[in-house]
Protein backbone atom coordinates (compact mmCIF):
# COMPACT_ATOMS: atom_id res chain seq x y z
CA UNK A 1 0.00 0.00 0.00
CA UNK A 2 3.22 2.38 0.31
CA UNK A 3 3.76 1.59 -2.79
CA UNK A 4 0.64 2.31 -4.40
CA UNK A 5 0.29 5.24 -2.42
CA UNK A 6 4.18 6.68 -3.63
CA UNK A 7 3.04 6.26 -7.41
CA UNK A 8 -0.59 7.97 -6.69
CA UNK A 9 1.48 10.86 -5.50
CA UNK A 10 4.25 11.11 -7.86
CA UNK A 11 3.02 9.69 -10.95
CA UNK A 12 6.24 7.93 -11.64
CA UNK A 13 7.89 4.61 -11.40
CA UNK A 14 11.06 5.57 -10.35
CA UNK A 15 9.80 8.61 -7.98
CA UNK A 16 7.46 6.45 -6.16
CA UNK A 17 10.59 3.60 -5.97
CA UNK A 18 12.83 6.04 -4.55
CA UNK A 19 9.82 7.11 -1.88
CA UNK A 20 8.90 3.71 -0.99
CA UNK A 21 12.97 2.35 -0.94
CA UNK A 22 12.02 -0.66 -3.69
CA UNK A 23 12.90 -1.53 -7.45
CA UNK A 24 10.67 0.27 -9.88
CA UNK A 25 9.89 -2.75 -11.72
CA UNK A 26 8.43 -3.65 -8.06
CA UNK A 27 6.21 -0.53 -8.69
CA UNK A 28 5.57 -1.54 -12.01
CA UNK A 29 4.54 -4.75 -11.52
CA UNK A 30 2.38 -3.35 -8.62
CA UNK A 31 0.37 -0.52 -10.22
CA UNK A 32 -0.66 -3.52 -13.13
CA UNK A 33 -2.02 -5.59 -10.66
CA UNK A 34 -4.04 -2.78 -9.35
CA UNK A 35 -5.01 -1.87 -12.86
CA UNK A 36 -6.45 -5.37 -13.67
CA UNK A 37 -7.86 -6.32 -10.43
CA UNK A 38 -6.29 -8.56 -8.86
CA UNK A 39 -4.94 -7.83 -5.37
CA UNK A 40 -1.07 -6.95 -5.06
CA UNK A 41 -0.78 -9.30 -2.20
CA UNK A 42 -1.14 -12.47 -4.60
CA UNK A 43 2.06 -14.10 -6.02
CA UNK A 44 2.28 -15.42 -8.82
CA UNK A 45 3.25 -19.26 -8.70
CA UNK A 46 6.10 -20.26 -10.29
CA UNK A 47 6.84 -23.28 -11.62
CA UNK A 48 9.78 -25.60 -9.27
CA UNK A 49 11.15 -28.71 -9.48
CA UNK A 50 8.41 -30.61 -6.75
CA UNK A 51 5.70 -29.03 -8.57
CA UNK A 52 6.04 -32.93 -10.68
CA UNK A 53 5.69 -34.55 -7.66
CA UNK A 54 2.67 -32.97 -5.69
CA UNK A 55 0.41 -35.91 -6.99
CA UNK A 56 2.38 -38.49 -5.39
CA UNK A 57 2.79 -36.12 -2.28
CA UNK A 58 -1.21 -35.67 -2.54
CA UNK A 59 -1.16 -39.77 -2.45
CA UNK A 60 1.01 -40.00 0.50
CA UNK A 61 -1.06 -37.94 2.55
CA UNK A 62 -4.01 -39.22 1.53
CA UNK A 63 -3.19 -43.24 2.20
CA UNK A 64 -1.41 -41.99 5.87
CA UNK A 65 -4.80 -39.83 6.20
CA UNK A 66 -2.70 -36.40 7.35
CA UNK A 67 -0.18 -38.16 9.03
CA UNK A 68 2.88 -39.11 7.44
CA UNK A 69 6.00 -37.95 8.35
CA UNK A 70 8.04 -34.99 5.62
CA UNK A 71 11.02 -37.33 5.92
CA UNK A 72 9.38 -40.55 4.73
CA UNK A 73 7.99 -38.22 2.01
CA UNK A 74 11.10 -37.04 1.08
CA UNK A 75 12.72 -40.32 0.94
CA UNK A 76 10.02 -41.37 -1.68
CA UNK A 77 10.76 -38.78 -3.97
CA UNK A 78 14.18 -38.73 -3.21
CA UNK A 79 14.09 -42.10 -4.68
CA UNK A 80 12.10 -40.90 -7.66
CA UNK A 81 14.43 -38.56 -9.16
CA UNK A 82 13.75 -35.81 -6.76
CA UNK A 83 17.08 -33.33 -6.55
CA UNK A 84 15.93 -30.51 -4.13
CA UNK A 85 16.16 -30.47 -0.20
CA UNK A 86 14.94 -31.88 2.68
CA UNK A 87 13.49 -28.48 3.51
CA UNK A 88 11.04 -27.68 0.39
CA UNK A 89 9.72 -30.92 0.90
CA UNK A 90 8.69 -29.80 4.39
CA UNK A 91 7.02 -26.98 3.20
CA UNK A 92 4.97 -28.61 0.63
CA UNK A 93 3.93 -31.47 2.56
CA UNK A 94 3.05 -29.12 5.43
CA UNK A 95 0.85 -27.35 2.40
CA UNK A 96 -0.87 -30.68 1.31
CA UNK A 97 -1.14 -31.36 5.02
CA UNK A 98 -3.51 -28.36 5.51
CA UNK A 99 -5.22 -28.46 2.41
CA UNK A 100 -5.99 -32.25 4.09
CA UNK A 101 -7.57 -31.50 6.66
CA UNK A 102 -9.22 -28.20 5.41
CA UNK A 103 -11.68 -31.02 3.86
CA UNK A 104 -11.56 -33.61 6.19
CA UNK A 105 -12.02 -30.62 9.14
CA UNK A 106 -14.56 -32.79 12.17
CA UNK A 107 -16.76 -30.64 13.16
CA UNK A 108 -19.18 -30.44 16.03
CA UNK A 109 -22.43 -29.84 17.32
CA UNK A 110 -22.71 -28.12 20.11
CA UNK A 111 -24.23 -30.19 22.99
CA UNK A 112 -25.94 -28.56 25.22
CA UNK A 113 -26.68 -30.68 28.59
CA UNK A 114 -29.82 -31.09 30.76
CA UNK A 115 -30.30 -30.90 34.15
CA UNK A 116 -29.91 -34.57 35.75
CA UNK A 117 -29.43 -36.45 32.76
CA UNK A 118 -25.73 -37.19 32.32
CA UNK A 119 -22.67 -38.09 33.94
CA UNK A 120 -19.28 -38.37 32.82
CA UNK A 121 -16.05 -40.40 34.45
CA UNK A 122 -12.56 -41.24 33.32
CA UNK A 123 -9.42 -42.44 35.12
CA UNK A 124 -5.86 -40.06 35.66
CA UNK A 125 -2.77 -41.32 36.62
CA UNK A 126 -2.01 -40.21 40.63
CA UNK A 127 0.92 -39.46 42.27
CA UNK A 128 3.50 -42.17 43.54
CA UNK A 129 3.35 -43.01 46.91
CA UNK A 130 6.35 -44.60 48.77
CA UNK A 131 7.18 -46.00 45.22
CA UNK A 132 3.47 -47.44 44.34
CA UNK A 133 1.43 -46.18 41.77
CA UNK A 134 -2.19 -44.79 42.50
CA UNK A 135 -5.04 -43.47 40.15
CA UNK A 136 -7.37 -40.99 40.06
CA UNK A 137 -10.85 -41.29 39.69
CA UNK A 138 -12.35 -37.86 38.07
CA UNK A 139 -16.29 -37.64 37.63
CA UNK A 140 -17.92 -34.81 36.49
CA UNK A 141 -21.72 -33.92 36.06
CA UNK A 142 -22.50 -32.50 32.67
CA UNK A 143 -25.49 -29.54 33.92
CA UNK A 144 -23.93 -28.11 36.81
CA UNK A 145 -20.00 -28.86 35.82
CA UNK A 146 -19.50 -30.44 39.46
CA UNK A 147 -16.65 -32.41 39.64
CA UNK A 148 -15.79 -35.32 42.24
CA UNK A 149 -11.86 -36.73 42.62
CA UNK A 150 -11.19 -40.16 44.26
CA UNK A 151 -7.98 -41.57 44.69
CA UNK A 152 -7.29 -45.47 44.58
CA UNK A 153 -4.58 -47.97 44.46
CA UNK A 154 -6.17 -50.20 41.43
CA UNK A 155 -9.03 -49.77 38.98
CA UNK A 156 -10.73 -53.07 39.19
CA UNK A 157 -14.59 -53.71 39.28
CA UNK A 158 -15.44 -53.31 42.75
CA UNK A 159 -13.05 -50.17 43.18
CA UNK A 160 -15.45 -48.80 40.23
CA UNK A 161 -18.25 -50.09 41.83
CA UNK A 162 -17.04 -48.04 45.42
CA UNK A 163 -16.24 -45.03 43.47
CA UNK A 164 -19.64 -44.47 41.55
CA UNK A 165 -21.18 -44.98 44.90
CA UNK A 166 -19.39 -42.59 46.67
CA UNK A 167 -19.88 -40.36 43.61
CA UNK A 168 -23.38 -40.57 43.43
CA UNK A 169 -23.55 -40.14 47.56
CA UNK A 170 -21.45 -36.71 47.02
CA UNK A 171 -23.87 -35.55 44.31
CA UNK A 172 -27.04 -36.53 46.48
CA UNK A 173 -29.00 -38.79 43.61
CA UNK A 174 -28.38 -40.88 40.29
CA UNK A 175 -28.24 -39.54 36.85
CA UNK A 176 -30.17 -41.35 33.98
CA UNK A 177 -26.68 -41.89 32.17
CA UNK A 178 -23.32 -41.86 32.80
CA UNK A 179 -20.36 -42.16 29.80
CA UNK A 180 -17.28 -43.69 30.44
CA UNK A 181 -14.22 -45.09 28.47
CA UNK A 182 -14.15 -48.92 27.12
CA UNK A 183 -11.94 -50.46 29.75
CA UNK A 184 -12.95 -54.49 30.55
CA UNK A 185 -14.52 -53.67 33.77
CA UNK A 186 -17.42 -51.78 31.60
CA UNK A 187 -17.24 -52.89 28.04
CA UNK A 188 -15.69 -56.60 27.53
CA UNK A 189 -15.50 -56.61 23.45
CA UNK A 190 -16.56 -55.11 20.27
CA UNK A 191 -18.39 -56.97 17.72
CA UNK A 192 -18.93 -55.49 14.13
CA UNK A 193 -18.85 -52.07 15.85
CA UNK A 194 -20.97 -52.92 19.19
CA UNK A 195 -19.89 -52.67 22.74
CA UNK A 196 -20.41 -55.66 24.35
CA UNK A 197 -21.04 -54.90 28.40
CA UNK A 198 -19.80 -56.26 31.36
CA UNK A 199 -22.78 -58.04 32.76
CA UNK A 200 -21.28 -57.47 36.31
CA UNK A 201 -21.34 -53.34 35.49
CA UNK A 202 -24.48 -54.06 34.17
CA UNK A 203 -26.24 -55.13 37.09
CA UNK A 204 -24.85 -52.43 38.84
CA UNK A 205 -26.18 -50.14 36.70
CA UNK A 206 -29.46 -51.74 37.14
CA UNK A 207 -29.09 -51.00 40.98
CA UNK A 208 -28.85 -47.61 41.00
CA UNK A 209 -31.03 -47.38 38.07
CA UNK A 210 -28.94 -45.42 35.70
CA UNK A 211 -27.47 -46.45 32.17
CA UNK A 212 -24.42 -46.79 31.67
CA UNK A 213 -22.64 -45.67 28.05
CA UNK A 214 -18.82 -46.09 26.54
CA UNK A 215 -17.91 -43.54 23.96
CA UNK A 216 -16.12 -44.22 20.63
CA UNK A 217 -12.83 -46.15 20.94
CA UNK A 218 -9.55 -44.19 20.50
CA UNK A 219 -11.94 -41.14 20.66
CA UNK A 220 -11.88 -38.79 23.47
CA UNK A 221 -13.50 -36.09 21.98
CA UNK A 222 -16.99 -37.56 22.86
CA UNK A 223 -16.19 -37.38 26.41
CA UNK A 224 -14.50 -33.87 27.04
CA UNK A 225 -15.70 -32.96 29.95
CA UNK A 226 -14.10 -35.56 31.70
CA UNK A 227 -10.91 -35.31 30.10
CA UNK A 228 -10.93 -31.95 31.38
CA UNK A 229 -11.17 -32.98 34.58
CA UNK A 230 -8.69 -35.59 34.53
CA UNK A 231 -6.15 -32.73 32.71
CA UNK A 232 -7.61 -30.39 35.72
CA UNK A 233 -6.68 -32.63 38.70
CA UNK A 234 -3.37 -33.97 37.58
CA UNK A 235 -1.85 -30.18 36.90
CA UNK A 236 -2.90 -29.87 40.56
CA UNK A 237 -2.12 -32.85 42.32
CA UNK A 238 0.26 -34.55 40.81
CA UNK A 239 3.80 -33.31 41.64
CA UNK A 240 5.47 -31.80 38.96
CA UNK A 241 8.53 -29.42 37.79
CA UNK A 242 6.01 -26.68 36.98
CA UNK A 243 3.44 -27.04 40.02
CA UNK A 244 6.24 -27.34 42.43
CA UNK A 245 3.49 -29.77 44.34
CA UNK A 246 5.05 -31.56 46.86
CA UNK A 247 4.88 -35.24 47.22
CA UNK A 248 2.61 -37.51 49.74
CA UNK A 249 3.93 -39.24 52.59
CA UNK A 250 0.70 -41.19 53.07
CA UNK A 251 -2.52 -42.27 51.12
CA UNK A 252 -4.38 -40.03 54.00
CA UNK A 253 -2.49 -37.53 52.99
CA UNK A 254 -3.30 -37.70 49.01
CA UNK A 255 -7.32 -38.57 50.04
CA UNK A 256 -7.44 -35.17 51.94
CA UNK A 257 -5.44 -33.41 49.22
CA UNK A 258 -8.04 -34.52 46.69
CA UNK A 259 -11.11 -33.86 49.17
CA UNK A 260 -9.53 -30.03 49.34
CA UNK A 261 -9.14 -29.76 45.62
CA UNK A 262 -12.74 -30.82 44.84
CA UNK A 263 -14.24 -28.01 47.05
CA UNK A 264 -12.33 -25.57 45.51
CA UNK A 265 -12.89 -26.39 41.68
CA UNK A 266 -16.64 -27.03 42.94
CA UNK A 267 -16.89 -23.21 44.80
CA UNK A 268 -15.40 -21.44 42.41
CA UNK A 269 -17.16 -19.38 39.30
CA UNK A 270 -17.40 -21.63 36.29
CA UNK A 271 -16.18 -19.34 33.09
CA UNK A 272 -19.00 -20.72 30.87
CA UNK A 273 -21.66 -20.90 33.43
CA UNK A 274 -20.89 -17.98 35.47
CA UNK A 275 -21.76 -20.44 38.06
CA UNK A 276 -20.47 -21.92 40.97
CA UNK A 277 -21.06 -25.50 40.60
CA UNK A 278 -22.50 -26.36 44.36
CA UNK A 279 -25.18 -23.71 43.50
CA UNK A 280 -26.09 -25.49 40.42
CA UNK A 281 -26.30 -28.78 41.92
CA UNK A 282 -28.45 -27.88 44.63
CA UNK A 283 -30.93 -27.11 41.80
CA UNK A 284 -29.97 -30.10 39.56
CA UNK A 285 -30.39 -32.81 42.53
CA UNK A 286 -34.09 -31.92 42.01
CA UNK A 287 -33.97 -33.69 38.75
CA UNK A 288 -31.56 -36.79 39.72
CA UNK A 289 -32.87 -40.18 40.88
CA UNK A 290 -32.94 -41.27 44.54
CA UNK A 291 -30.15 -42.96 45.61
CA UNK A 292 -30.64 -46.17 46.66
CA UNK A 293 -30.39 -46.92 50.44
CA UNK A 294 -27.83 -50.01 50.30
CA UNK A 295 -24.88 -49.67 48.04
CA UNK A 296 -24.45 -52.54 45.77
CA UNK A 297 -21.81 -54.61 47.82
CA UNK A 298 -21.92 -58.33 45.55
CA UNK A 299 -18.32 -57.19 43.59
CA UNK A 300 -16.77 -56.54 47.09
CA UNK A 301 -16.03 -59.81 48.34
CA UNK A 302 -17.16 -61.96 50.98
CA UNK A 303 -18.89 -60.49 54.39
CA UNK A 304 -17.12 -60.39 57.41
CA UNK A 305 -17.51 -60.04 61.13
CA UNK A 306 -15.13 -57.40 63.00
CA UNK A 307 -14.16 -59.07 65.77
CA UNK A 308 -13.70 -57.69 69.46
CA UNK A 309 -10.08 -57.50 68.85
CA UNK A 310 -10.36 -55.30 65.76
CA UNK A 311 -9.24 -58.25 63.14
CA UNK A 312 -11.24 -60.13 60.53
CA UNK A 313 -10.68 -64.21 59.99
CA UNK A 314 -10.10 -65.14 55.85
CA UNK A 315 -8.79 -68.55 55.05
CA UNK A 316 -8.07 -68.90 58.70
CA UNK A 317 -5.46 -65.52 58.62
CA UNK A 318 -6.22 -62.66 61.14
CA UNK A 319 -6.18 -59.33 59.60
CA UNK A 320 -6.49 -56.06 61.44
CA UNK A 321 -9.07 -53.63 60.06
CA UNK A 322 -9.32 -50.21 61.72
CA UNK A 323 -10.45 -50.56 65.53
CA UNK A 324 -14.20 -48.22 64.84
CA UNK A 325 -15.22 -50.89 63.24
CA UNK A 326 -15.52 -53.45 65.74
CA UNK A 327 -18.75 -55.77 65.98
CA UNK A 328 -19.83 -53.97 62.36
CA UNK A 329 -19.93 -55.94 59.04
CA UNK A 330 -16.97 -55.47 56.38
CA UNK A 331 -15.99 -57.13 52.85
CA UNK A 332 -12.87 -58.89 51.85
CA UNK A 333 -11.79 -59.96 48.63
CA UNK A 334 -8.41 -61.30 47.13
CA UNK A 335 -6.96 -59.02 44.53
CA UNK A 336 -3.61 -60.61 43.26
CA UNK A 337 -1.46 -60.96 46.72
CA UNK A 338 -3.28 -58.53 48.30
CA UNK A 339 -6.09 -58.60 50.61
CA UNK A 340 -8.65 -55.54 50.22
CA UNK A 341 -11.61 -55.08 53.14
CA UNK A 342 -14.36 -52.66 52.28
CA UNK A 343 -16.51 -51.07 54.63
CA UNK A 344 -20.09 -49.10 53.77
CA UNK A 345 -20.11 -46.10 55.78
CA UNK A 346 -22.51 -42.60 55.70
CA UNK A 347 -20.53 -41.76 52.47
CA UNK A 348 -20.36 -45.37 50.86
CA UNK A 349 -18.32 -47.60 50.73
CA UNK A 350 -14.77 -47.32 50.95
CA UNK A 351 -11.44 -49.15 51.36
CA UNK A 352 -10.61 -49.53 55.33
CA UNK A 353 -7.42 -51.98 55.16
CA UNK A 354 -4.98 -53.75 52.58
CA UNK A 355 -2.61 -56.19 53.70
CA UNK A 356 -0.78 -58.61 51.60
CA UNK A 357 -1.26 -61.94 51.61
CA UNK A 358 -0.22 -64.05 54.46
CA UNK A 359 -0.49 -67.75 55.81
CA UNK A 360 -2.22 -69.49 58.85
CA UNK A 361 -0.07 -68.74 62.35
CA UNK A 362 1.23 -65.94 60.90
CA UNK A 363 -1.70 -62.51 61.43
CA UNK A 364 -1.49 -59.57 59.47
CA UNK A 365 -1.77 -56.78 62.17
CA UNK A 366 -1.15 -53.21 61.44
CA UNK A 367 -0.43 -50.18 63.54
CA UNK A 368 -2.37 -47.55 62.50
CA UNK A 369 -5.77 -49.89 63.19
CA UNK A 370 -5.36 -49.17 66.78
CA UNK A 371 -5.60 -46.08 68.72
CA UNK A 372 -2.84 -45.08 70.81
CA UNK A 373 -3.19 -46.59 74.24
CA UNK A 374 -3.01 -43.78 77.16
CA UNK A 375 -1.47 -46.22 79.50
CA UNK A 376 1.71 -47.35 77.53
CA UNK A 377 4.37 -49.23 79.29
CA UNK A 378 5.80 -47.85 82.48
CA UNK A 379 2.75 -45.07 82.59
CA UNK A 380 0.99 -46.24 85.55
CA UNK A 381 -2.05 -43.85 86.32
CA UNK A 382 -4.14 -44.45 89.66
CA UNK A 383 -7.94 -44.25 88.66
CA UNK A 384 -10.92 -43.96 91.85
CA UNK A 385 -13.40 -46.71 91.68
CA UNK A 386 -14.78 -45.39 95.03
CA UNK A 387 -15.12 -42.09 97.75
CA UNK A 388 -12.15 -42.95 99.57
CA UNK A 389 -9.70 -43.86 96.48
CA UNK A 390 -11.32 -40.54 95.20
CA UNK A 391 -10.36 -38.41 98.25
CA UNK A 392 -7.11 -39.63 98.69
CA UNK A 393 -5.67 -39.19 95.27
CA UNK A 394 -7.87 -35.16 95.17
CA UNK A 395 -4.73 -34.64 97.17
CA UNK A 396 -2.40 -34.30 94.08
CA UNK A 397 0.20 -36.04 92.17
CA UNK A 398 2.34 -36.99 95.40
CA UNK A 399 -0.52 -39.09 96.75
CA UNK A 400 -0.65 -40.83 92.78
CA UNK A 401 3.37 -41.91 93.44
CA UNK A 402 3.00 -42.76 96.96
CA UNK A 403 0.14 -45.04 96.25
CA UNK A 404 1.95 -46.97 92.95
CA UNK A 405 5.52 -46.96 94.91
CA UNK A 406 3.61 -48.81 97.68
CA UNK A 407 2.18 -50.99 96.03
CA UNK A 408 5.24 -52.03 94.32
CA UNK A 409 7.24 -52.67 97.51
CA UNK A 410 4.34 -54.75 98.51
CA UNK A 411 3.39 -51.98 101.85
CA UNK A 412 0.53 -53.22 104.26
CA UNK A 413 -2.64 -51.94 105.50
CA UNK A 414 -2.54 -49.15 102.69
CA UNK A 415 -5.67 -48.01 102.81
CA UNK A 416 -5.90 -47.27 106.54
CA UNK A 417 -2.63 -45.04 105.73
CA UNK A 418 -4.59 -43.53 102.86
CA UNK A 419 -7.41 -42.40 105.33
CA UNK A 420 -4.76 -41.38 107.66
CA UNK A 421 -3.61 -38.64 105.29
CA UNK A 422 -6.90 -37.69 104.18
CA UNK A 423 -7.42 -36.86 108.21
CA UNK A 424 -4.44 -35.19 108.08
CA UNK A 425 -4.90 -33.15 105.24
CA UNK A 426 -7.73 -31.51 107.31
CA UNK A 427 -4.81 -31.16 109.93
CA UNK A 428 -2.60 -29.57 107.38
CA UNK A 429 -3.21 -27.95 103.97
CA UNK A 430 -4.02 -30.30 101.10
CA UNK A 431 -0.65 -29.26 99.70
CA UNK A 432 1.66 -29.85 102.45
CA UNK A 433 0.22 -33.52 103.03
CA UNK A 434 0.46 -34.12 98.55
CA UNK A 435 4.34 -33.17 99.16
CA UNK A 436 4.54 -35.26 102.11
CA UNK A 437 3.25 -37.70 100.54
CA UNK A 438 5.38 -37.53 97.57
CA UNK A 439 8.66 -37.26 99.86
CA UNK A 440 7.45 -40.22 100.88
CA UNK A 441 7.33 -41.98 97.87
CA UNK A 442 10.64 -40.94 96.45
CA UNK A 443 12.66 -41.62 99.95
CA UNK A 444 10.66 -44.70 99.63
CA UNK A 445 9.21 -44.69 103.85
CA UNK A 446 5.96 -46.34 104.02
CA UNK A 447 6.10 -47.36 107.64
CA UNK A 448 3.55 -46.00 110.34
CA UNK A 449 3.90 -42.64 111.14
CA UNK A 450 6.70 -41.84 108.73
CA UNK A 451 3.85 -39.49 107.01
CA UNK A 452 3.81 -38.06 110.13
CA UNK A 453 7.36 -37.34 110.89
CA UNK A 454 7.70 -35.91 107.46
CA UNK A 455 5.32 -33.71 107.85
CA UNK A 456 6.48 -32.24 111.33
CA UNK A 457 10.06 -32.28 109.40
CA UNK A 458 9.29 -30.30 106.70
CA UNK A 459 6.78 -27.61 109.00
CA UNK A 460 7.87 -23.90 108.50
CA UNK A 461 10.55 -25.07 106.01
CA UNK A 462 10.51 -24.29 102.05
CA UNK A 463 10.18 -27.02 99.66
CA UNK A 464 12.86 -28.43 98.41
CA UNK A 465 14.54 -31.76 96.24
CA UNK A 466 15.85 -34.27 98.62
CA UNK A 467 19.32 -35.08 98.31
CA UNK A 468 20.80 -38.45 97.52
CA UNK A 469 24.48 -39.49 98.32
CA UNK A 470 26.81 -39.48 95.15
CA UNK A 471 30.00 -41.09 94.25
CA UNK A 472 31.82 -37.76 95.42
CA UNK A 473 30.04 -38.20 99.02
CA UNK A 474 30.92 -41.41 101.17
CA UNK A 475 30.54 -42.82 104.37
CA UNK A 476 33.48 -45.51 103.47
CA UNK A 477 36.68 -44.75 105.53
CA UNK A 478 39.11 -42.93 103.40
CA UNK A 479 43.30 -44.52 103.56
CA UNK A 480 45.07 -41.21 104.26
CA UNK A 481 46.44 -42.94 107.33
CA UNK A 482 48.46 -45.76 105.08
CA UNK A 483 49.88 -42.64 103.21
CA UNK A 484 53.45 -42.83 105.33
CA UNK A 485 53.32 -46.70 106.08
CA UNK A 486 56.52 -47.82 105.56
CA UNK A 487 58.46 -44.82 105.59
CA UNK A 488 61.19 -43.89 108.69
CA UNK A 489 60.04 -41.99 111.51
CA UNK A 490 62.04 -38.83 112.66
CA UNK A 491 64.44 -40.28 115.44
CA UNK A 492 65.16 -43.39 113.54
CA UNK A 493 66.59 -41.03 110.01
CA UNK A 494 68.53 -38.92 113.03
CA UNK A 495 70.30 -42.35 114.37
Amino acid sequence: MEILEAYDLTGSYRAAAELAGCDHHTVARYVKLRETGQSPEQRTHRARPIDDYLDKIEELVNRSQGRVRADVVHRRITAMGFTGGERTTRRVVAQVKDRYRAGKRRVFRPWIPEPGLWMQWDWGEGPKIRGRRTHLWCAWLAWSRYRVIIPVFDKTLPTVVACLDATLRRLGGVPAYALTDNEKTVTEAHIAGIAVRNPEIVQVARHYGMTIRTCVPADPQTKGGSEATVRIAKADLVPTDVNLAEGFRTFGDLETACRAFTDQVNDRIHRETRRRPTEALAEERTRLHPLPAEPFTIAFGTTRRVNWDSTISVEGVRYSVPHHLVDTRVWARFHGEELIVTAVGERGPEEVARHGRSTPGNPSISDDHYPERGDKEGDRTPRAHSAEEAAFLTLGPGAASWLVEAASVGTRRIKPKMAEAVALAKLHTPAEVDRALGTAAIAGRFAENDLIAILAHQAGRPAAEPTRASEDHSLQPGTSAWSSFGLPRDDESEQ
